[in-house]
């Protein structure tokens, strides 16, 4: 299992098109991806985009990516990076 955490940059959150292109660099994954809201505690299945929008991730939100499988190192640390470059919004 391998774990980072990162803070949502984006002005209006994770909604739903950074969340949709978020779900699909997911599938490339064979790992089992969670994300986790570290403010509420609430976590959902990476690969499905209603449970992520169940999250609320808004602008500030710190959240943690857990893998788990064989391709776990480079699963979180690219999806990661996407979260970090703010999914090309200003």
């Amino acid at each position: 299992m391998y774990e980072k955490t990162t803070t949502i940059v984006n002005k209006t959150g994770l909604h739903a098109r950074p969340a949709s292109v978020f779900v699909a660099a997911t599938k490339g994954y064979s790992s089992k991806i969670t994300i986790k809201n570290l403010k509420t505690g609430k976590s959902a299945d990476a690969k499905s985009i209603l449970m992520l929008l169940t999250l609320a991730l808004s602008k500030g939100t710190e959240v943690s990516l857990t893998a788990e499988g064989e391709d776990e190192v480079k699963a979180v640390d690219e999806l990661v990076a996407l979260i970090d470059s703010g999914f090309g919004e200003e």
